[in-house]
């Protein structure tokens, strides 16, 4: 039976999935009539920097140790920086379709990567629950796209991979700061250093912006960037480490295939998309890998385990004596 923590953790990530679903059709709203790639990309950075640090204010203060920022800087990089950027200019030159279904490797990167540095076990059921989950998310992808006459190129697809890999070491190198220190902690260090490497490169891009230099401003458009830099990266940031805290990097990196669920009742809600059977049962493999790879036996089970069968076999070695 789940804890009432990991409950917690399975309920922070599937709502920061939601919003990052809800993200993909407002930003393609205003990306690139509204605003630009560079300029947008910049703009949630610098917007979540300013809110976390603001944050910090008035949770207790935590030092970090040289080391710490280190490690700190690198989530930067790998989860913020690279992972959005390289996001950004790979979908400018490939499809949206090849973009999500290189974007389902994202939970076998991290399953890997988890195994060598936390050295998390490659169980049976996880990785059958891995591979459900994969079949479902493509499966719905497909379905969503038929038609779609949109280029796809090598060298897009190659940068949306590299995003994917960035992203799976985030979740893996962050796990054990996520036990150290609370959410705003990391979260304010991590995009003051990419606020730091990329805003320089964009002022003039965000200056630029057309939303930002109309007479009359418009109402919708402003507040879809306000929901991008609020609901789409600030909210969601502020919930993965706590998620992370709670459950496994695998089991996290699992929810992204949750993302094509919800874009697809969106479009179906809104008109753009009709409910089939299909569907449901591409979502029904979804959620039933997402629950293989949740009741897969952790690197702390098998440690328990052994532990309790070694005590067994003791005890019972006395008793015999």
């Amino acid at each position: 039976m789940m804890n009432q923590e990991k409950l917690k953790g399975h309920l922070l990530i599937l709502a920061a999935n939601i919003l990052f679903a809800i993200n993909m059709p407002v930003s393609k709203y205003l990306l690139p009539e509204h605003v630009q790639p560079e300029a947008l990309t910049s703009m949630r950075m610098s917007f979540a920097c300013v809110m976390f640090w603001i944050t910090s204010l008035f949770v207790p203060y935590e030092k970090v140790p040289l080391k710490d920022l280190g490690l700190l800087c690198l989530c930067a990089l790998c989860g913020v920086g690279l992972n959005q950027g390289l996001f950004i200019w790979g979908l400018n030159t490939t499809s949206p379709v090849d973009a999500s279904i290189i974007a389902t490797a994202v939970p076998i990167f991290v399953m890997i990567l988890a195994a060598l540095i936390l050295k998390e076990p490659i169980t049976r059921m996880k990785t059958f629950g891995v591979l459900l989950g994969i079949c479902g998310a493509i499966s719905l992808i497909l379905q969503s796209t038929q038609g779609s006459n949109q280029a796809s190129s090598l060298g897009g697809n190659l940068l949306i991979t590299v995003s994917g890999f960035m992203y799976s070491i985030y979740l893996v190198v962050s796990k054990p700061l996520t036990l150290k220190y609370s959410s705003v902690t990391m979260m304010k260090w991590m995009f003051l250093f990419s606020t730091l490497i990329t805003l320089p490169f964009a002022i003039e891009s965000i200056w630029n912006t057309p939303a930002f230099h109309k007479e009359v401003f418009d109402g919708q458009e402003l507040g879809a960037i306000f929901f991008v830099l609020f609901g789409a990266t600030f909210v969601p940031y502020l919930l993965i480490p706590l998620a992370l805290k709670r459950i496994r990097p695998t089991t996290v990196s699992m929810y992204n295939y949750i993302q094509p669920i919800v874009a697809s009742f969106i479009a179906v809600f809104i008109g753009q998309d009709s409910f089939s059977v299909t569907k449901l049962v591409s979502a029904a493999l979804v959620f039933s890998g997402v629950y293989l790879v949740t009741q897969s036996k952790s690197r702390a089970d098998l440690e328990q385990q052994n532990s309790q069968s070694f005590d067994k076999n003791a005890c019972n070695m006395k008793n015999n004596a």
